[in-house]
């Protein structure tokens, strides 16, 4: 099927809507950065599709689905990773237990709801927190949680597919308790053989962890050797 597309300002977009497949990756805009995409749904087959192109999604409630592949691409090798010295005492106080898979929908509810600088709302809806639930059903998607007396309070979640981890939202309700989910994230992703977390978009947090941006072909022949045509799923759904 062809694409049909939608013209926009600096330049045209493909809709998907139907069966169309994602267009060439080489096609996303310039401005806005990395909008490649607009339509479709948010699919289990087409959520996968589109993560082993590289292509995510990020859109708000009041917007169709807008696909996106921008370049550069903020990326953390696990062995890069950064403990700074107060997130490393906290480390070593235990304080919270870090579990794996006990609590996903919890986690992509709260991730949901947590309000965060520059944004009036959050792109995680109900439809978006029920695809990504159906994608740990499948095994995956993945949760890392801090425990705290009992409670969830913090936690982060993303898709893997063969070596790569696509990051997607983390949230705390205690200071450090989302630093420390994704610390264990990381040595549990890394104890896996996994060799690259996409992070999507530059932050100065992820910065702060050694996350740091490549072009997006860079990004895209890692990507390649990372993640194989064939579909990947973690045992039953949890690790």
């Amino acid at each position: 099927m062809s694409h049909a597309y939608y013209q926009l300002p600096n330049g045209r977009v493909a809709c998907i809507d139907g069966n169309c497949a994602f267009p060439p990756i080489e096609n996303a805009l310039r401005e806005p950065n990395g909008l490649i995409a607009v339509g479709g749904d948010l699919s289990m087959p087409r959520l996968l599709a589109a993560y082993r192109k590289g292509i995510f999604p990020w859109f708000s409630d009041d917007e169709p689905i807008l696909w996106w592949s921008p370049d550069p691409r903020m990326v953390l090798f696990p062995a890069d990773f950064k403990i700074s010295a107060s997130l490393g005492k906290t480390l070593k106080k235990q304080k919270f237990e870090v579990r794996f898979n006990t609590a996903f929908r919890k986690v992509i509810s709260a991730c949901s709801s947590m309000l965060r600088g520059g944004q009036n709302g959050t792109w995680i809806t109900q439809d978006v927190i029920n695809a990504y639930c159906a994608l740990h059903e499948a095994g995956y998607a993945i949760s890392a949680e801090s425990w705290l007396d009992g409670q969830l309070v913090g936690g982060c979640y993303g898709v893997r597919i063969d070596r790569m981890f696509y990051g997607e939202s983390m949230f705390h309700h205690v200071t450090d308790a989302s630093k420390v989910a994704f610390a264990g994230l990381v040595k549990h992703l890394e104890a896996q053989n996994v060799a690259m977390i996409d992070c999507q978009m530059k932050t100065a947090h992820l910065a702060s962890l050694g996350a740091h941006e490549i072009n997006r072909e860079t990004f895209m022949t890692k990507l390649t050797l990372l993640c194989n045509n064939e579909p990947y799923a973690n045992t039953g759904g949890h690790t």
